[in-house]
């Protein structure tokens, strides 16, 4: 399906459980990586529904996935346009109100900037999040660049994006700007009161345990903070069954019903 936001044309899917009070639980909304999109989720909002039983929505952002092509290049805002004006725009459309955000990566900013601006939410799970620009996550996504250029990668993109030639320097070159070595996004978090789950792998060649330790310090809300072992830049696909127990603890706990899965 798709709706216009932001002034573009956007894929997007939910997922509902049965039952006739099903679409009054907290929705999730899932907002993808840098490279993402509704395909590259694959089964998992399906698995988290079947799970959790709460609604579960994606959206591909303009030029990802099956959305609108990237016609002009990214600016260094370009993720609190996102957080600030399409997010909401879709959220409104589509009834959604008061939604728990799994973000991940660039995901994961967007969804703490969302927050961060007054948006109401009930709770952040932040998936390898960025709050700031560290060297390694300039040399992995320098590395991302070679291997578009030199292998299969361009193709094997094209499996879950209509326009992988525009989508992937659209997310690329913006990092790789020099105006974006100053990106901070950090003053957002004292703003955020709701609770939050940062999952940090030990082995993200993009970031590192800085950026958990940052949202711990800063955010205006309780933090619960989970490190996976043997666990890259993609938690929900290296952990897989081990995110689908922590996003149901995290709802259950919401609740008051469980404690969150340590």
């Amino acid at each position: 399906m798709h709706l216009t936001a932001g002034g573009h044309r956007l894929e997007y899917r939910i997922v509902e459980p049965g039952g006739a009070r099903a679409r009054q639980r907290t929705m999730i909304v899932l907002l993808h990586e840098g490279l993402g999109s509704v395909a590259m989720w694959k089964d998992f909002p399906d698995a988290l529904v079947a799970r959790t039983g709460h609604p579960v929505l994606v959206y591909s952002r303009h030029g990802h996935g099956q959305s609108a092509q990237l016609t002009q290049p990214r600016h260094v805002d370009y993720m609190h346009y996102e957080a600030t004006t399409v997010l909401p725009e879709l959220l409104s459309q589509l009834e959604v109100r008061n939604p728990l955000l799994i973000g991940h990566s660039d995901g994961a900013s967007i969804a703490i900037i969302h927050a961060g601006s007054g948006n109401a939410v009930s709770g952040l799970i932040l998936m390898a999040p960025h709050v700031f620009v560290e060297q390694v996550s300039i040399d992995a996504i320098a590395e991302a660049k070679r291997a578009f250029e030199t292998t299969d990668l361009a193709p094997k993109l094209a499996r879950y994006h209509n326009h992988p030639e525009s989508m992937f320097p659209g997310w690329n070159d913006i990092w790789l700007h020099p105006d974006f070595r100053d990106w901070n996004i950090e003053h957002f978090l004292h703003a955020i009161h709701s609770p939050l789950l940062v999952i940090q792998g030990q082995n993200d060649p993009y970031g590192t345990l800085a950026h958990v330790d940052a949202i711990e310090q800063s955010a205006g809300g309780p933090v619960q903070k989970l490190v996976l072992p043997d666990c890259g830049h993609s938690p929900h696909i290296d952990c897989r069954e081990k995110m689908i127990e922590v996003v149901d603890a995290f709802l259950r706990e919401s609740d008051g019903t469980a404690e969150l899965v340590g």
